[in-house]
């Protein structure tokens, strides 16, 4: 991309962004799931890696998404719907790897994912967060692998950004897209992002204009 196409995504982007978004529909079932429409784009990662907190940023307000101190709070897939004309909505998937409820409970959240993975032409992307304190799990591995054998396009998210030192943050992009260089349904670039500072928030705004210019 040139400079000039760059800066046009990321006005885009912004426009996107700054417009209305409101919670939409909340799917604890494949059977409640709403009607594909438009485009989605899904958030996924770790309990706690600070999906709903990275929604607020990105859409510039503080309560959209609701956030938990409880690892696993989040048990439905959440839509969010964008500014009517835009035709996006955001999705918040439950968290993995660790939740606070019975073992039969976490067994048919992960059955809902699968099926909204498998079954829904209109998700252009699922963003897979990861904690850049931490970098790349066993656990995030597997949903990596799940994504690939969906056949579903999905980048790598750092989030937390701002609480790693600018060396170490180069060391876990670098290690994340050498991993995802293995996996034929990712992306290769690797966005580093913070909530709290608003770091590569724009990055990843203009990423998802870019979803919806390549869809027109």
């Amino acid at each position: 991309m040139t400079a000039d196409i760059d800066a046009k995504l990321v006005e885009a982007g912004r426009k996107l962004f700054a417009g209305d978004w409101r919670f939409a529909f909340a799917s604890p079932s494949t059977e409640t799931l709403p009607p594909m429409a438009g485009l989605e784009v899904a958030f996924a990662g770790r309990s706690n890696v600070g999906k709903s907190s990275l929604i607020n940023a990105l859409t510039g307000r503080n309560n959209l998404a609701r956030t938990s101190h409880t690892p696993g709070r989040t048990q439905e897939l959440i839509f969010f719907q964008g500014p009517e004309k835009a035709g996006l909505r955001l999705v918040d998937m439950p968290g993995y790897g660790y939740a606070a409820a019975p073992k039969t409970k976490v067994a048919a959240w992960t059955a809902l994912i699968h099926a909204f993975l498998r079954g829904r032409s209109s998700l252009a992307r699922v963003y897979v967060l990861i904690d850049a304190r931490h970098g790349l799990k066993d656990v995030d591995l597997d949903v990596l692998k799940t994504l690939d054998s969906a056949a579903v396009s999905y980048q790598v998210v750092l989030t937390k950004a701002d609480q790693v030192k600018p060396a170490e943050l180069a060391t876990r992009t670098a290690e994340a897209e050498a991993a995802l260089a293995k996996h034929p349904a990712a992306f290769p670039q690797v966005l580093a992002t913070s909530s709290r500072s608003g770091a590569g928030m724009a990055e990843l705004r203009a990423a998802m204009a870019l979803l919806l210019e390549e869809r027109k």
